[in-house]
């Protein structure tokens, strides 16, 4: 069997209040190539926290345990600060959801694509700006030598976007984690951005960890779903077959969406029931 890019076995992430310890993920595992996985569940269902966890981006009080937490066959677990300054943005990326909280307001938006790439290759001024230039050609923004010398707040909100997406993949990584990078956009922008991002996936044999709260999206982008309740992963299928779910929780989500085709007074509300925790 070909090496995984991806081995999660038993992942727990547990974050200290003043008052009490909250299990945020639940013995998650994963196993995943270069492939695009979708991550579906309600807010704090522990989609994201899986994700930073993979990262190492786990807030200070945060405790994340794993019994297989491996990148490329690197062990993750224990990695000192130098380990991930050699894996993050370099080999390991993620694409925030909004672009306003993540481009940096006072440095124009080539710059920072340059600075990601000199950060991890050992590069000079010229040629880090002919790859940024490059990089956003690639995510389809027109005239990318006027792009590079604004700031974020004279791009558009699909712009903005699309220049996350530039910055996290310059330095070329194998594994890209999306959280929800379309959910502040319009849905023509949307479909402009997955398209890009299936492109990118497919012409440079990445995987890609995609974050959502929208199940058609994903079932349509998508290779396999994982759907995550209350920080357990209830249901891994194919993203294809997603409409053919089996779990009571998956059902659920899948009812709670309008459809055109059914019309209804009122929408469905999701019952749940303790026994989806259980063993937890």
């Amino acid at each position: 069997m070909e090496k995984p890019l991806v081995a999660i076995e038993d992942l727990h992430v547990t974050f200290r209040t003043q008052t009490r310890e909250v299990s945020a993920v639940r013995g998650v595992s994963l196993v995943m190539g270069k492939e695009k996985i979708g991550i579906v569940g309600e807010s704090g269902s522990g989609k994201s926290v899986t994700g930073r966890a993979l990262l190492g981006l786990t807030p200070p009080n945060g405790t994340v345990a794993a019994k297989r937490l491996e990148f490329d066959g690197q062990d993750l677990r224990g990695l000192d600060a130098e380990g991930w300054r050699h894996l993050r943005g370099r080999r390991m990326a993620m694409v925030m959801q909004d672009p306003k909280f993540s481009l940096n307001p006072v440095m124009t938006v080539g710059r920072q694509i340059a600075e990601a790439y000199r950060t991890h290759v050992n590069a000079g001024r010229a040629e880090a700006r002919d790859k940024a230039l490059a990089a956003l050609e690639a995510v389809q923004i027109r005239d990318p030598a006027r792009v590079f010398d604004l700031y974020p707040h004279e791009v558009s909100g699909g712009m903005g976007q699309r220049a996350m997406i530039a910055m996290m993949l310059v330095a070329e990584p194998d594994l890209l984690i999306a959280d929800e990078p379309t959910s502040a956009l319009d849905v023509t922008v949307q479909m402009q951005v997955l398209a890009i991002l299936d492109d990118l996936v497919a012409r440079r044999g990445m995987g890609l960890i995609f974050v959502s709260h929208d199940l058609d999206l994903v079932a349509a982008f998508c290779d396999r779903v994982l759907v995550m309740y209350g920080g357990r992963v209830v249901e891994t299928l194919k993203a294809s077959e997603l409409s053919k779910a089996t779990h009571p929780y998956t059902r659920g989500l899948l009812d709670c969406v309008p459809r055109l085709d059914r019309p209804q007074e009122k929408l469905n509300v999701l019952d749940r029931d303790p026994a989806w925790l259980a063993g937890a």
